[in-house]
């Protein structure tokens, strides 16, 4: 394998129409991190580049819904996304944004040399206009019904109902999301580039010279290569965006996925200057790309088709694409505010960005979708973040302060379980290594922890605390090698969570850390002095966990509250026919669930005359029966006798389904007696 002299990382742009949630930070911003920490520490050249993505028509959507300029909405959402990722240690070299001067320039350049070099083919094609708006409509400017489902609302891109990708022209009923008024058909010419001139190289380049990339991202671009590709437009009909500079292009821009790539070499410019092309065309640079898996096509085929047409850039190295990231079992989503946002996250559990850094990089979408959970969350917390690490460094520690005031004890000769417990610190160190240089964050993590669970263990098994009045000197060396382990676990943590190890450097006393200090058991000097300990981390109580979830609970209603509509109408029924139901209230005496059944409740009803059973299949809409007692409930009082689970049921209790599918029995809203009749 070839060895580089600099490592050039490139982190997905996310879109500046609003805020970064869990599932960017899981899949893209945390894992790039890492790695370009792992490389800072080891000593390697590196540069972390990102930035906000800031043209295209999502953003046009949004200005027009809010009456601003697309400029007013990309400033706001930049710095809300520039100032999430700082807070959360992404440690950027850059962080740049599209609507820049220098990235205009760039793309519009790279285009050009694509340009004068034939490298574009002309297109003309039909496509939806809004006459009343006097444009051409981009997918998303045009709704209408889905033709796979059904549903209405469907974008001219995508059926968010059902996840089907969609042309403008496939929707039935097609309407201008602008005006609202019918489109029509009219011709349109636009750029494209010919991917299908490019297929072989890309087939050779990836399915034989990249076979060492993740499945996923090897596998979604053999589907496409298996395919055979397309040519693509890099143009579009719109106002907001980079103009296409060439004459007789007016009102034509980039396309936003042919411009938004090119933001990389032009972040990069807007850092190093002229010194880009060491990072960009220098063969002794390797490109890293970290993205979501929605990202792999324009990040595996098409960007680098781009760079082959130009000739003078380097292709990226490896793309380590992750999944996607659930939320409470669901899929995350802006539109319906189901979500994790960074800056709320930041409002909620101040001082806890490592908390979630952990905890993201425990459930990494690494090679499948994961999901994130509240109650997890936390248990991650107290369990392995408070239980095992933060306990181990603060036990480590309170015991030097209490036997040697807090300075690093001699170590005299090393016993048979100091011995095994540093190989087995080593050991972990070294697979970390290993794991980390393979893109598998996941694992290296549990390795860290690894560490701090053997050093639990030691002191555990030494028990020092017993030692100390018949072997002071056993307990100076167990506590020298408990602090070596601290300090090694400062150095393996850096990457993971920054804060908590810059934490534990100052309490350490260490100064400048590096990789190869790892495996080390001689990064304390004897004598040196550590700071009083204090807590690592706190243990996250339930009631800021279930404000959580109860926050996605609301939105959950909410959204089904907005997409609710009442069922239609039955067929209709004749006066004689509603006479001969006789629908009575009753007060209910007990009310329990049925054994082995999960739907049935059991009801005593006080029907004024007399006591009857009623079986109700309400069971999973009550967790509690109990509270029905003593209600008013109306039920139809002439139902034929019937029996379910042995039990005969004399009746039927009415109830009201609910938007979110659960029931509620229906009671009079005022006291009357039992056996009085509802007509």
């Amino acid at each position: 394998m070839k060895e580089f002299k600099r490592t050039l990382i490139t982190t997905a742009l996310p879109y500046a129409n609003g805020p970064v949630h869990i599932g960017h930070l899981a899949g893209v911003y945390v894992p790039a991190d890492i790695y370009a920490r792992y490389l800072r520490l080891k000593g390697e050249e590196v540069l972390l580049i990102g930035g906000s993505d800031e043209h295209g028509v999502p953003i046009t959507i949004k200005a027009r819904k809010e009456g601003v300029t697309p400029q007013d909405i990309v400033d706001r959402y930049h710095t809300i996304i520039k100032d999430s990722f700082e807070e959360f240690g992404i440690s950027f070299d850059v962080y740049g944004r599209t609507s820049s001067k220098t990235h205009s320039r760039t793309a519009s350049d790279f285009f050009r040399r694509l340009y004068d070099k034939g490298e574009f083919v002309e297109k003309t094609s039909m496509q939806l206009y809004d006459e009343e708006a006097g444009q051409f409509l981009a997918d998303r400017y045009v709704t209408g019904k889905c033709p796979h489902c059904g549903a209405e609302g469907a974008y001219g891109d995508q059926c968010e109902a059902c996840g089907t990708s969609l042309n403008a022209t496939d929707l039935i009923d097609p309407r201008s999301a602008i005006t609202g008024s019918v489109p029509v058909m009219r011709e349109t010419t636009h750029f494209y580039l010919p991917l299908d001139k490019w297929q072989t190289r890309l087939e050779k380049w990836i399915l034989e010279e990249h076979k060492e990339w993740k499945p996923n991202v090897y596998g979604q671009c053999k589907s496409w290569l298996d395919l055979g590709l397309q040519p693509r437009a890099v143009s579009r009909d719109l106002d907001w965006g980079i103009p296409v500079p060439v004459e007789g292009a007016d009102g034509k821009v980039l396309y936003v996925w042919f411009d938004a790539p090119i933001g990389y070499i032009s972040n990069t410019i807007d850092l190093v200057g002229d010194d880009y092309e060491k990072w960009w065309k220098d063969q002794d640079t390797r490109m890293i790309h970290f993205i979501g898996k929605d990202n792999i096509v324009f990040h595996c085929i098409v960007f680098p088709a781009m760079l082959m047409a130009d000739g003078s850039f380097n292709l990226p190295d490896n793309v380590p694409a992750n999944e996607f990231l659930n939320l409470e079992d669901d899929k995350i989503s802006t539109s319906r505010n189901w979500a994790v946002w960074l800056h709320e996250y930041l409002r909620d559990f101040p001082g806890k960005q490592d908390v979630l850094r952990y905890v993201l990089t425990a459930n990494a979408p690494e090679t499948k979708d994961n999901n994130f959970t509240w109650k997890d969350f936390q248990a991650r917390n107290n369990n392995e973040l408070v239980a095992i690490l933060g306990n181990f460094v603060n036990r480590a520690m309170v015991l030097d302060h209490k036997y040697f005031a807090g300075k690093v004890p001699s170590c005299s000769q090393l016993g048979e379980m100091d011995l095994a417990v540093m190989e087995e610190v080593s050991g972990a160190c070294a697979a970390a290594s290993d794991e980390l240089d393979h893109f598998k964050f996941r694992e290296a993590l549990r390795q860290a922890m690894n560490v701090a669970r053997a050093g639990n263990k030691y002191l555990a098994d030494t028990e020092p605390w017993k030692l100390w009045k018949t072997d002071p000197e056993r307990v100076g060396t167990i506590l020298n090698v408990a602090l070596q382990i601290c300090a090694n676990l400062a150095v393996l943590f850096e990457p993971f969570t920054p804060f908590m190890s810059a934490d534990l450097c100052r309490m350490l006393g260490l100064g400048k850390i590096s990789w190869n200090m790892l495996g080390h058991f001689d990064l304390l000097a004897e004598g040196a002095e550590v700071a009083e300990p204090h807590l690592l981390f706190d243990k996250i109580e339930d009631a800021p966990v279930e404000a959580q979830v109860k926050r996605l609970l609301d939105t959950r209603t909410a959204n089904e509250l907005a997409g609710w509509s009442p069922e239609p109408l039955k067929e209709e029924c004749s006066f004689e026919d509603f006479e001969k139901v006789d629908i009575r209230v009753g007060k209910v005496l007990s009310c329990e669930k049925v054994k082995k059944s999960k739907k049935l409740l059991q009801f005593l009803i006080d029907d004024g005359m007399e006591k009857r059973t009623i079986l109700s299949g309400i069971a999973q809409s009550y967790e509690d029966p109990s509270v029905l007692v003593g209600k008013e409930v109306c039920f139809v009082a002439n139902f034929a006798p019937r029996k379910m689970m042995g039990i005969e049921s004399q009746g039927m209790i009415m109830s009201a389904v609910n938007p979110d599918g659960t029931l509620t029995v229906i009671s009079p809203s005022a006291e009357v007696k039992p056996g009085a009749q509802v007509g």
